[in-house]
Protein backbone atom coordinates (compact mmCIF):
# COMPACT_ATOMS: atom_id res chain seq x y z
CA UNK A 1 0.00 0.00 0.00
CA UNK A 2 0.94 3.60 -1.07
CA UNK A 3 2.95 5.66 2.13
CA UNK A 4 1.57 8.88 2.61
CA UNK A 5 3.61 11.08 5.28
CA UNK A 6 2.22 13.92 6.90
CA UNK A 7 4.64 16.62 7.96
CA UNK A 8 4.41 19.20 10.77
CA UNK A 9 5.38 22.85 9.50
CA UNK A 10 5.78 25.04 12.64
CA UNK A 11 4.00 24.42 16.01
CA UNK A 12 1.12 22.40 14.62
CA UNK A 13 -1.34 20.98 17.06
CA UNK A 14 -0.96 17.28 17.18
CA UNK A 15 -4.81 16.30 17.43
CA UNK A 16 -5.03 17.94 13.63
CA UNK A 17 -2.34 15.57 12.41
CA UNK A 18 -3.77 13.02 13.93
CA UNK A 19 -7.23 13.27 12.63
CA UNK A 20 -6.12 14.09 9.43
CA UNK A 21 -3.98 10.32 10.06
CA UNK A 22 -7.08 8.42 10.40
CA UNK A 23 -9.13 10.37 8.01
CA UNK A 24 -6.92 10.49 4.53
CA UNK A 25 -7.07 6.66 4.42
CA UNK A 26 -10.77 6.61 4.48
CA UNK A 27 -10.87 8.92 0.78
CA UNK A 28 -7.51 7.73 -0.59
CA UNK A 29 -6.37 4.30 -0.48
CA UNK A 30 -2.92 5.02 0.98
CA UNK A 31 -1.57 4.21 4.45
CA UNK A 32 -0.78 7.51 6.34
CA UNK A 33 2.03 8.65 8.77
CA UNK A 34 3.10 11.56 10.87
CA UNK A 35 7.01 11.98 10.03
CA UNK A 36 8.97 12.73 13.31
CA UNK A 37 10.66 16.06 11.88
CA UNK A 38 8.95 19.35 12.10
CA UNK A 39 10.27 21.30 9.33
CA UNK A 40 10.69 25.17 10.31
CA UNK A 41 8.76 27.91 8.42
CA UNK A 42 10.87 30.13 8.83
CA UNK A 43 12.92 30.68 5.95
CA UNK A 44 9.66 30.51 3.76
CA UNK A 45 8.83 34.06 6.03
CA UNK A 46 8.43 37.53 3.91
CA UNK A 47 8.12 40.13 6.37
CA UNK A 48 6.70 42.77 3.55
CA UNK A 49 3.40 40.75 3.06
CA UNK A 50 3.97 39.45 6.71
CA UNK A 51 3.00 35.69 5.04
CA UNK A 52 4.81 32.62 4.41
CA UNK A 53 6.01 31.86 0.69
CA UNK A 54 4.45 28.40 0.30
CA UNK A 55 6.19 27.31 -2.43
CA UNK A 56 9.75 27.46 -0.79
CA UNK A 57 7.72 24.98 1.79
CA UNK A 58 7.41 22.65 -0.87
CA UNK A 59 11.27 23.22 -2.23
CA UNK A 60 12.52 22.69 1.18
CA UNK A 61 9.96 19.54 1.41
CA UNK A 62 11.77 17.71 -1.37
CA UNK A 63 14.65 16.37 0.65
CA UNK A 64 11.71 14.27 3.08
CA UNK A 65 11.10 12.41 -0.49
CA UNK A 66 12.28 8.63 0.09
CA UNK A 67 11.97 5.85 -2.42
CA UNK A 68 8.96 4.01 -0.18
CA UNK A 69 7.11 7.76 -0.30
CA UNK A 70 3.93 8.15 -2.01
CA UNK A 71 2.77 11.73 -1.00
CA UNK A 72 4.08 14.09 1.53
CA UNK A 73 1.93 16.42 2.67
CA UNK A 74 3.08 19.48 5.01
CA UNK A 75 0.74 20.69 7.48
CA UNK A 76 1.09 24.24 8.56
CA UNK A 77 -0.76 26.65 10.84
CA UNK A 78 0.95 29.71 9.33
CA UNK A 79 -0.87 32.38 6.46
CA UNK A 80 0.54 30.96 3.29
CA UNK A 81 1.15 32.62 -0.09
CA UNK A 82 2.08 32.75 -3.50
CA UNK A 83 3.25 35.82 -5.32
CA UNK A 84 -0.09 36.30 -7.80
CA UNK A 85 -2.58 35.61 -4.70
CA UNK A 86 -2.98 37.22 -1.45
CA UNK A 87 -3.38 34.08 0.09
CA UNK A 88 -3.50 30.65 -0.55
CA UNK A 89 -4.97 27.32 1.55
CA UNK A 90 -2.55 25.11 -0.19
CA UNK A 91 -0.35 24.41 -2.97
CA UNK A 92 0.66 21.52 -4.55
CA UNK A 93 3.52 19.88 -7.15
CA UNK A 94 0.90 19.70 -10.21
CA UNK A 95 2.03 15.72 -10.54
CA UNK A 96 4.89 15.55 -7.87
CA UNK A 97 5.40 14.48 -4.65
CA UNK A 98 4.72 17.16 -2.07
CA UNK A 99 1.89 19.26 -1.15
CA UNK A 100 1.28 21.83 1.43
CA UNK A 101 -1.70 23.02 3.17
CA UNK A 102 -2.58 25.39 6.03
CA UNK A 103 -4.88 25.77 8.72
CA UNK A 104 -4.37 29.37 9.61
CA UNK A 105 -7.66 30.59 7.36
CA UNK A 106 -9.50 27.42 7.58
CA UNK A 107 -9.80 28.75 11.39
CA UNK A 108 -13.03 30.13 12.36
CA UNK A 109 -11.69 32.68 14.57
CA UNK A 110 -9.26 34.07 11.95
CA UNK A 111 -12.73 35.35 10.61
CA UNK A 112 -14.23 36.43 14.16
CA UNK A 113 -16.06 34.04 14.91
CA UNK A 114 -16.25 30.91 17.86
CA UNK A 115 -13.63 28.12 17.26
CA UNK A 116 -15.02 25.10 15.47
CA UNK A 117 -13.03 21.84 15.88
CA UNK A 118 -15.33 19.83 13.93
CA UNK A 119 -15.49 21.94 10.84
CA UNK A 120 -11.96 23.07 11.02
CA UNK A 121 -11.26 19.29 10.45
CA UNK A 122 -13.40 19.15 7.69
CA UNK A 123 -11.61 21.67 6.13
CA UNK A 124 -8.67 20.49 6.75
CA UNK A 125 -9.76 17.15 5.50
CA UNK A 126 -10.83 18.71 1.75
CA UNK A 127 -7.95 20.27 1.60
CA UNK A 128 -5.54 17.93 2.05
CA UNK A 129 -7.56 15.55 -0.75
CA UNK A 130 -7.70 18.22 -2.72
CA UNK A 131 -4.05 19.36 -2.72
CA UNK A 132 -2.73 15.09 -3.13
CA UNK A 133 -5.26 15.11 -6.41
CA UNK A 134 -3.13 18.42 -7.87
CA UNK A 135 -0.16 15.89 -6.97
CA UNK A 136 -2.07 12.89 -9.14
CA UNK A 137 -2.30 15.90 -11.91
CA UNK A 138 -6.23 16.70 -11.07
CA UNK A 139 -7.17 20.19 -12.23
CA UNK A 140 -9.66 22.21 -10.74
CA UNK A 141 -13.51 20.82 -11.44
CA UNK A 142 -16.02 22.40 -12.56
CA UNK A 143 -18.17 20.36 -10.30
CA UNK A 144 -18.55 22.93 -6.96
CA UNK A 145 -19.26 19.70 -4.77
CA UNK A 146 -16.12 17.97 -5.86
CA UNK A 147 -13.15 18.13 -3.50
CA UNK A 148 -11.18 18.96 -6.62
CA UNK A 149 -13.09 22.43 -7.02
CA UNK A 150 -11.74 26.09 -7.01
CA UNK A 151 -12.06 27.80 -3.78
CA UNK A 152 -10.72 31.57 -3.10
CA UNK A 153 -12.46 31.76 -0.17
CA UNK A 154 -13.41 29.49 2.92
CA UNK A 155 -16.77 29.03 2.10
CA UNK A 156 -16.30 27.42 -0.76
CA UNK A 157 -14.58 24.91 1.05
CA UNK A 158 -17.49 24.38 2.88
CA UNK A 159 -19.88 23.53 -0.21
CA UNK A 160 -17.61 20.97 -1.34
CA UNK A 161 -17.50 17.11 -0.55
CA UNK A 162 -14.69 15.32 0.50
CA UNK A 163 -14.49 13.15 -2.38
CA UNK A 164 -13.80 13.14 -5.96
CA UNK A 165 -16.43 13.76 -8.27
CA UNK A 166 -16.97 10.83 -10.99
CA UNK A 167 -15.37 12.49 -14.05
CA UNK A 168 -11.94 13.08 -11.58
CA UNK A 169 -12.08 10.06 -10.30
CA UNK A 170 -11.92 8.51 -13.58
CA UNK A 171 -9.05 10.67 -14.49
CA UNK A 172 -7.01 8.97 -11.80
CA UNK A 173 -5.60 5.34 -12.05
CA UNK A 174 -8.46 3.37 -9.84
CA UNK A 175 -5.16 1.90 -7.44
CA UNK A 176 -4.64 5.16 -6.01
CA UNK A 177 -8.24 5.94 -4.42
CA UNK A 178 -10.93 3.92 -2.66
CA UNK A 179 -14.34 3.84 -4.76
CA UNK A 180 -16.72 5.37 -2.96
Amino acid sequence: MKLLHLLPVGKVDVSLLKDLRAAIPDRLHVRCEVLPVVLDPAPAYHPERQQYHSSEILQRMQSLVRPQTWRVLAVADVDLYIPILKYVFGEAQMGGPCAVISSHRLRQDFYGLDQDGALLGQRLLKESVHELGHTLDLRHCQDYRCVMASSHAVEWIDLRESTLCESCRSRVDSSALVQR
